[in-house]
């Protein structure tokens, strides 16, 4: 491709990430500051859906990765606002596809031979088109499809000149992410260049045909014993780093919810399914499909019925090019946290998030674990159909409850946990999209009662560890007690409660706002009335006026973190 239409394509994309950053900073951060933030939470809707709109022409415009963006922004429901990821969410099914004339030319020169040579029939028509490549259907010559025990297949092609075209978008993502991580706030709670890294590294290795046959080998290998999940088998005579081919699966989407039910399938057993898979590939086999779309999973009718008398099926997945895998350390940290969620233990929760690091190291552990308790009392065992319908005032008291923790946010997402994050948030909406009543909390229930039977079979010697440090604790308890009791008759003893000196510190704070801006207004009403009969006077007063707003704004700095 030529260097000017890349220079053009990078200036591109920075410049309109630029105009977005600029307008956040304006309306964001700058409105607030001068009192101006009831305008801009007004205007905050509208505003979203407009960014959310030109993204979405740019990135049918341009393809390449700026689709993949489009697809990682349309699933983060946890933390975007819905007039963005319901605006981005069809994108996937907007890419347009590459001329056949360049598709067939590289599909050629990567096979060595004309494709009439390598199949019997090949349709010119995609199947489908995504932002690295396009699938066609095709039938393979009667050598191949004996040796393979199956004839028709898809073949994935990639678009020409994807490689130099996701270096450049790559390369100007990393700019915008510079910008990013300039904002404190951001950089507290995320590391933005290791989310870039991730998203390069897992850009790139979709760009491996090969790579992604070894993964989908890999899969199958896991779920060998697993009869009722399917991944199509690859055709690695007609395979290469640009052109995969694999055995076609006629099946239904799986967000085809009408077609599943009129096939006798219970929505319900689909997403029961689908989520022990994904806690079999996460907990057990440390290696997970990292991008369940509903364009790479389908429910696939069999012939006969199950042991309960229904329609039997299989569940396929399709499209390796993006796996995570995950390092034993961290699958210890996750099953802590599942064990700590299905046994409602709150202390251990909060164990759990120090061991995968996601807490903030000036975090109040306290406070989250009294709030992981309230949540566990409020809300345990209840589908998101019915969290949808909790009074919003119940939900006002909760937040209200924990304004300190909601306002600081003391969470962060290591790099090691941005695939995943993403995977499971577009999990949680498949689930839920196949069961409105799907409940989470039951499912987990049995499986982490399966993780505590294993913890206690295998990990013995941890129990006896933990037994000798009791026995520690209770030896050295009378002498500690003996101490407290002399600190408290010499007068000394002290007794510290963070929370209640941080809701004194927090009203303290606003008080001395609320004092700043009563002299401000008083000053500057003072000088508009003295300033007619003694323009010295007036002057003075709205000097003094000017002041008291510096001092109050500066306090406002000080005291807290702006949006």
């Amino acid at each position: 491709m030529d260097k000017s239409r890349l220079r053009a394509r990078y200036w591109r994309i920075v410049f309109f990430f630029g105009r977005v950053t600029l307008g956040f900073i304006f309306w964001e951060i700058i409105l607030p500051k001068i009192g101006l933030g009831g305008l801009a939470k007004r205007t905050r809707s509208q505003r979203f859906k407009d960014i959310a709109t030109h993204f979405r022409a740019l990135a049918i415009r341009m393809g390449g990765v700026m689709i993949k963006v489009g697809q990682f922004l349309s699933s983060r429901l946890d933390v975007l606002p819905p007039e963005i990821t319901d605006e981005l969410a069809g994108l996937q099914d907007e890419v347009p596809a590459e001329d056949f004339a360049a598709v067939r030319h590289l599909a050629e020169s990567e096979l060595g031979a004309t494709l009439t040579t390598k199949f019997d029939w090949f349709d010119e028509t995609p199947l489908a088109a995504a932002s690295l490549g396009q699938v066609h259907r095709a039938h393979l010559r009667e050598p191949d499809a004996e040796a393979h025990e199956f004839r028709n297949v898809v073949v994935k092609i990639q678009r020409p000149f994807i490689e130099q075209i996701v270096e450049v978008d790559l390369s100007a993502l990393k700019r915008v992410g510079g910008w990013l991580e300039k904002y404190k706030p951001i950089r507290e709670h995320s590391d933005v260049r290791a989310l870039v890294d991730e998203f390069s590294t897992t850009t790139r290795s979709e760009i491996d045909y090969l790579a992604e046959g070894r993964n989908a080998e890999t899969f199958t290998a896991n779920f060998k014993d697993f009869p009722h999940v399917h991944v199509p088998r690859v055709v690695w005579s007609l395979t290469t780093t640009r052109v995969l081919v694999l055995e076609d699966v006629l099946a239904i989407k799986i967000t085809d919810y009408d077609a599943i039910t009129a096939a006798g399938i219970d929505r319900g057993e689909v997403a029961i399914r689908l989520l022990d898979t994904y806690l079999k590939q996460i907990f057990e086999d440390g290696f997970f499909h990292a991008d369940p779309h509903p364009g790479n999973l389908f429910v696939t009718p069999l012939e006969g019925v199950d042991e309960n008398g229904r329609r039997d099926w299989r569940l396929t997945f399709v499209d390796f090019g993006m796996v995570g895998r995950m390092p034993e350390n961290l699958r210890d940290g996750l099953c802590e946290t599942v064990i700590a969620v299905g046994t409602r233990d709150a202390a251990r929760l909060v164990q759990s998030y120090r061991e995968l690091n996601v807490l903030l190291p000036n975090a109040d552990t306290k406070l989250i674990e009294m709030a992981s308790s309230q949540v566990f009392d409020r809300f345990w065992g209840k589908s998101m159909s019915e969290l949808r319908k909790i009074d919003h005032r119940e939900m006002h008291r909760f937040a209200l409850q924990f304004r300190e923790l909601l306002y600081a946010m003391p969470f962060q997402l290591p790099q090691n946990l941005l695939m995943l994050g993403r995977t499971v948030a577009i999990l949680s909406g498949m689930c839920t999209g196949l069961n409105p009543e799907f409940n989470l909390w039951e499912q987990l229930e049995p499986y982490a009662g399966k993780l505590v039977a294993q913890e206690a079979g295998s990990n013995w010697r941890t129990w006896l560890d933990e037994a000798g440090k009791i026995l520690q604790v209770l030896i050295g308890l009378p002498g500690r007690a003996d101490r407290v009791l002399t600190l408290a008759e010499r007068g000394d003893l002290s007794i510290q409660m963070p929370q209640v000196s941080r809701q004194l510190r927090f009203m303290e704070q606003a008080l001395n706002r609320l004092v700043g801006g009563v002299v401000f207004g008083a000053f500057l009403i003072g000088g508009a009335l003295v300033y007619s009969s003694n323009q010295l006077y007036g002057e003075i007063l709205f000097a003094a006026s000017a002041l008291a707003l510096l001092w109050t704004i500066f306090l406002a700095r000080g005291h807290r973190s702006w949006p």
